[in-house]
């Protein structure tokens, strides 16, 4: 008796057809237009101003509190305000006024209550 070989079955594939059904038209829709976003520019690290960066001299009166020897701008007023802070000049009902002291007063131009702002631009006075 002879043996007949099988053939391997052939593989199936049923691969169904999605269609899609047409959407009911709307009556009269508004097309609204939405902008798109512009792409974000990646952000560059800033670099220092060179004229914050340079030391600079400060006057008797503020070396009483910053010390004698030339620093830059940022420096000078990151010790001033931990003098603030350490003194607790900051006047607590409303906390951008600076209460001053004996030693600030004659920086201040003898001012009672200076506000944060103006303090920059009256420490910068005596700056060379």
């Amino acid at each position: 008796m002879a043996t007949a070989k099988k053939k391997p079955a052939a593989k199936k594939t049923a691969a169904k057809k999605v269609t899609k059904k047409a959407a009911p038209k709307k009556a009269a829709a508004k097309k609204t237009t939405v902008k798109k976003a512009a792409p974000k520019k990646k952000a560059a690290k800033r670099k220092p101003n060179a004229a914050f960066m340079k030391p600079m001299t400060p006057s008797p009166e503020l070396a009483e509190i910053v010390g004698k020897k030339p620093l830059p701008r940022t420096e000078v007023t990151k010790k001033i305000w931990v003098y603030i802070k350490k003194h607790d000049l900051q006047n607590p009902d409303n906390r951008r006024e600076i209460i001053a002291d004996d030693k600030l007063k004659p920086i201040f131009g003898r001012k009672k209550k200076v506000n944060m702002f103006e303090m920059t631009k009256l420490i910068s006075n005596h700056l060379s």
